[in-house]
């Protein structure tokens, strides 16, 4: 079965709203799209460019389609790492109401979505990539279907927005596998999924 790796920019208080613009996601009065800009620097474009190299299709929530749809397909230059990939290769997106999407390769996803994903991952010749779609990542990793999970902390605090490991969400341990901080300050942690957490007490030594 192939890997699905999932790719997500976080705050140091867990908002993954909106990080490439303003006008992103404003939802809920949300006033601080575009936090990520002032750290995007070479190691930050070099960590994408490497995470891009390993791409089979990607698995994309219908807000980050959308977005992604209004500006990948106009930078045409097919050996762009980003924009070359993301015009060439499968895009699937679960959605009740994406009915005609515009973006060539595009496929809609509107079953039950663990068997969906599922299929998909076994059938993917490289890695199913999921970028932002917070949500989306929120659901599969409540379906164990996450295999890695690539997580970038940036060295700011917003207060408000939606937070990524929100309340609720299921108990899961991680085995880091890779890390590196960018020059920007930027935390870039690769986990493997590891099963459930397991617990244990600091208490008082028992007595000899």
């Amino acid at each position: 079965m192939g890997k699905l790796v999932s790719t997500i920019f976080v705050t140091l208080d867990g908002v993954y709203q909106a990080p490439g613009g303003p006008q992103e996601d404003t939802r809920d009065g949300f006033a601080h799209g575009g936090w990520s800009f002032a750290f995007a620097d070479a190691d930050f474009g070099g960590f994408v460019d490497e995470v891009f190299d390993g791409v089979g299709a990607f698995l994309l929530g219908r807000r980050t389609y959308d977005i992604f749809a209004s500006y990948w397909p106009k930078v045409t230059d097919p050996a762009h790492p980003v924009a070359g990939k993301l015009n060439a290769l499968p895009k699937y997106v679960p959605s009740s109401t994406l009915t005609d999407p515009r973006w060539s390769g595009t496929t809609v996803l509107d079953g039950d979505l663990a068997k969906e994903v599922t299929a998909l991952k076994e059938n993917t010749d490289g890695e199913l990539q999921v970028h932002g779609s917070g949500a989306l990542v929120q659901s599969l990793l409540a379906l164990d279907l996450v295999d890695t999970l690539h997580l970038l902390t940036f060295p700011v605090v917003l207060g408000t927005g939606l937070r990524f490991f929100a309340e609720g969400a299921v108990p899961t341990a991680f085995r880091r596998t890779a890390g590196r901080v960018t020059g920007a300050g930027v935390s870039i942690q690769t986990y493997d999924f590891a099963g459930r957490p397991n617990y244990g007490s600091f208490g008082p030594p028992e007595e000899a």
